[in-house]
C-alpha cells in the first residue's frame, strides 16, 4: 500500500510517498520516514490521522469527542474523567459526612466566586485533555501520574478525618493543634496532599491548562497554610488545646 505523509501546512514531507506492506504497523511507518529522509528519529514522530474535511480539530468534552465516531478515545482521557469526577464527588461527601463547621464561615457570594474558578479551569482543561489531536503520555508514566494522586486522595481523605477529631461534636468549644500522619511534618497535611494529587493527575495527563491550574491552586492553598500557622503560633503558648 501506498501511504501519504504531509505535515500540518499540507506540505509533501516525502515526495511520492511510501510504499509498504498490507501488514504494516506504525512502527515500520516510522521506520521508514526515518529511512528516506534521516533527520526525523522514529521518537520524534508524531503521527495523526488527516481530520474530515472542513474540520479544524476543535475539541469537544469527553462523551462527545470525534467526528462522526472516527476519533479514537484514549484510556488516560477516561481515566482522567473518573479521576476528576471522583475527586469532586469525595469533596461533596465530606462536606456532608466528615467536616464539622462551628458556623457559617462562607458568605453567599463565595458560592458565584468558587463556581466561576473550577468550571473555568474544568473547562480549560477538559479542552486540552479531550481534544482530538491530543498526544496522551506513555502508559507507565499515566500509571504512576494516576497512582501518586489515588494514594494522594486517600491520604488528603484521612487528613480530613484528622481534622474532623480536633473539632468538638458540636462543632465549637475549641480546637487542637492538628497532630499526627503528616501533620506531624506540616501544618496543613490536608492542601500538601491536595496539592501533590494534581501533580499526580498532571504527571498523567500532561497538558499546559492542568499545570497552569496546578500553580494557581499551590497558589492559593499555600496562602491559606501560611496564614493557619500564623494563627496556630498566636493561639496557642505551648498547650495543645485552646478554649
Amino acid at each position: 500500500m501506498k501511504v501519504t505523509v504531509v505535515s500540518r501546512s499540507g506540505r509533501e514531507v516525502i515526495k511520492g510517498g511510501l510504499e509498504l506492506s498490507d501488514s504494516a504497523t506504525v512502527a515500520d511507518l516510522q521506520e521508514a520516514i526515518h529511512k528516506r529522509t534521516k533527520i526525523f528519529y522514529p521518537a520524534r514522530q508524531r503521527l495523526t490521522l488527516p481530520l474530515p474535511p472542513g474540520s479544524k480539530g476543535k475539541a469537544h468534552f469527553y462523551h462527545f469527542l470525534g467526528y462522526k465516531g472516527e476519533h479514537i478515545k484514549h484510556p488516560v482521557q477516561t481515566y482522567a474523567l473518573y479521576y476528576w469526577c471522583f475527586h469532586y464527588f469525595k469533596r461533596i461527601m465530606e462536606t456532608f459526612f466528615v467536616h464539622r463547621f462551628s458556623h457559617a464561615t462562607s458568605p453567599l457570594s463565595n458560592v458565584f466566586r468558587n463556581c466561576a474558578y473550577y468550571w473555568t479551569f474544568g473547562s480549560y482543561i477538559a479542552y486540552y485533555v479531550n481534544h482530538p489531536l491530543y498526544t496522551p503520555v506513555s502508559d507507565l508514566q499515566m500509571k504512576i501520574g494516576f497512582g501518586i494522586g489515588l494514594v494522594c486522595q486517600l491520604a488528603n481523605f484521612y487528613c480530613h478525618i484528622l481534622l474532623r477529631s480536633l473539632r468538638r461534636p458540636d462543632g465549637n468549644g475549641g480546637y487542637q493543634i492538628p497532630s499526627g500522619f503528616l501533620f506531624n511534618i506540616v501544618t496543613c497535611a490536608n492542601y500538601t496532599t491536595e496539592i501533590y494529587q494534581w501533580l499526580g493527575f498532571n504527571i498523567a495527563t500532561q497538558t499546559v491548562a492542568g499545570y497552569i491550574f496546578l500553580v494557581v491552586a499551590t497558589s492559593i492553598m499555600t496562602n491559606w497554610a501560611l496564614a493557619k500557622h500564623r494563627r496556630l503560633k498566636k493561639l496557642f503558648d505551648g498547650k495543645g488545646w485552646k478554649t
